[in-house]
């Protein structure tokens, strides 16, 4: 046990000057060092908590966790797994208990951190030499010599090499979690999407340090500067202002950090709060407000300099795929309106189509991305029509049998158009080109498929075609009555339409004449 005498003469020392590392109070749990007591006499516990009463280390002091055996020893590892120092005794149940307990830690726990400081009674037991090469402790200490001075000594010790280690291990994961999380972000294609990720995954990297951020964090992503700055993903208590106008939403304080922040092009860091600032190639700018932060530390700006470089080449490719889909959308509709234009049908047919289409896929039960997806690619689905002559397109009177033929081959011209494309909506608008004149009783064209074995874009597009087909002038027929419009979609469900999208259209039909109204032809000047 301890040396009473001298443990109550010596007087414990504190250092005065405070080094970086310890200054680094993020690599372990605020508040206090828990250590750990194993040992089997309980006059050892109560000895080594009174002298070390008053202990402080970086600011902190002590939660004790005792045990009296190496089995209880065990429970106790269990419980606390954000111990930093074990004072752990040789011999108590079993001679060599102490020692079987570093093999527990040390290999089948996997506790590389903690620091294990040995102290025994009986050092004949347990030789040092043999102990301190075989066995992965920190320190090796006989009862007799451990004065307060020299325990004070050992536990400092001891403690900076523990928070020495954490500070590694948090960096390592940190680093790590950079890695994973970039990977994630360059697979993200839309710019809401892509921004809620980079709040979560920023808020991650930095949450591996308990100190370094509260939970009440509040965040948000801006997209574009001045006045009509937008935010576009966010969390805490600005979750619900997304889509929202900054300016609108944030007070005059956060205003003006953003507003520095673009002026200057570059990210600010103040206490409680900071703002990463991104400028794309093509000179788009977006931001970063992140508040709830306590001061953050050197090491935790350089994570986030690293990820935000990384998340700025993902702007990038954002603002670039963005623009390719938008140049994608034109080039649908502008064929899809000449296509229509060629064949003298409506101006707003394949506008309507398109909204009509989304509207269906959204009752059906499809995706958001998927219902977007159908709208953008059914204003192809006469496309084939280019290859059908004039002469035969624009007939006004009733087609004869082989003309007729001739006009269902637009369905496998359109699909030889777009087939070879490896774009989404390119390969959406091949399918519905060639599919949208099946029928759900299998007598449709070109191929005779029936109900399942047509593509849903391809049953909703062929609806939605047919739906604004009656109600529209043509060249060879005048718009049908609604109600004559109704009973023939009707009367073929489960013919030539899906029975359960012919259901959703019939049960929600005033969202579609509200399209109809809404794209209305008159309004063309």
């Amino acid at each position: 046990m301890l040396d009473n005498n001298n443990e109550l003469q010596d007087e414990l020392l504190f250092a005065d000057e405070e080094t970086e590392i310890e200054r680094q109070s993020w690599a372990v749990e605020a508040g206090k060092w828990k250590i750990a007591i194993v040992d089997d006499e309980s006059e050892v516990h109560q000895v080594t908590r009174m002298v070390l009463s008053d202990f402080e280390y970086a600011g902190k002091g002590i939660e004790w966790v005792s045990a009296y055996s190496a089995q209880e020893a065990r429970e106790v590892l269990a419980a606390h797994t954000d111990l930093a120092v074990i004072l752990l005794d040789v011999v108590m149940e079993e001679e060599h208990s102490g020692l079987h307990l570093v093999r527990y830690i040390r290999e089948e726990l996997g506790n590389s951190a903690v620091r294990i400081i040995l102290r025994t009674g009986q050092p004949g037991q347990a030789p040092e030499r043999d102990v301190i090469t075989h066995y992965d402790i920190n320190d090796y200490k006989e009862k007799t010599e451990l004065t307060a001075q020299k325990l004070y000594t050992t536990l400092v010790a001891a403690l900076r090499t523990y928070q020495n280690l954490k500070i590694i291990e948090n960096n390592k994961l940190g680093l790590e979690e950079i890695i994973k999380s970039s990977s994630t972000i360059f697979e993200m294609q839309s710019m809401k999407k892509f921004s809620s990720a980079v709040l979560s995954q920023l808020v991650s990297i930095l949450q591996l340090n308990r100190n370094a951020i509260h939970a009440n964090i509040s965040s948000f992503a801006v997209s574009g500067g001045g006045q009509e700055a937008v935010i576009v993903a966010a969390t805490g208590d600005y979750s619900g202002e997304v889509d929202r106008r900054l300016r609108d939403v944030a007070p005059e304080p956060i205003l003006r950090d953003i507003e520095q922040a673009f002026a200057a092009k570059t990210s600010l860091f103040m206490e409680d709060r900071f703002v990463i600032y991104f400028r794309s190639k093509t000179g788009a700018e977006n931001a970063i407000y992140m508040q709830g932060s306590s001061p953050l530390e050197d090491w935790d700006r350089y994570l986030i300099e690293i990820y935000s470089s990384n998340v700025s080449v993902a702007f990038d490719n954002i603002y670039l795929n963005e623009e390719l889909e938008h140049t994608q959308k034109e080039i649908i509709f502008t064929l899809g309106e000449i296509v229509e234009t060629r064949s003298k049908e409506t101006g707003f047919h394949v506008k309507r189509v398109a909204e009509y289409s989304k509207v269906l896929a959204q009752l059906y039960g499809l995706s958001e991305e998927d219902a977007e997806l159908l709208r953008l690619a059914s204003p192809m689905h006469d496309v084939g029509k280019v290859g059908i002559p004039d002469h035969i397109l624009n007939k006004p009177g009733k087609l004869t049998s082989e003309e007729f033929d001739v006009i269902r081959t637009h369905t496998t011209i359109g699909y030889s158009m777009l087939q070879h494309s490896d774009q989404k909506i390119i390969h959406a608008a091949a399918l519905i080109a060639l599919q949208h004149h099946e029928k759900a009783d299998g007598s449709g064209y070109p191929n005779g498929l029936k109900l399942d074995e047509i593509h849903i874009f391809a049953r909703i597009t062929a609806l939605a075609d047919v739906f604004d087909a009656l109600a529209s002038e043509r060249v060879y027929k005048k718009a049908w009555p609604m109600e004559e419009i109704i009973a023939y979609i009707r009367e073929q469900r489960g013919k030539q339409f899906d029975p359960r999208l012919v259901d959703l259209f019939l049960e929600h039909v005033e969202q579609f004449l509200y399209i109809r109204d809404k794209y209305d032809d008159s309004k063309i000047f």
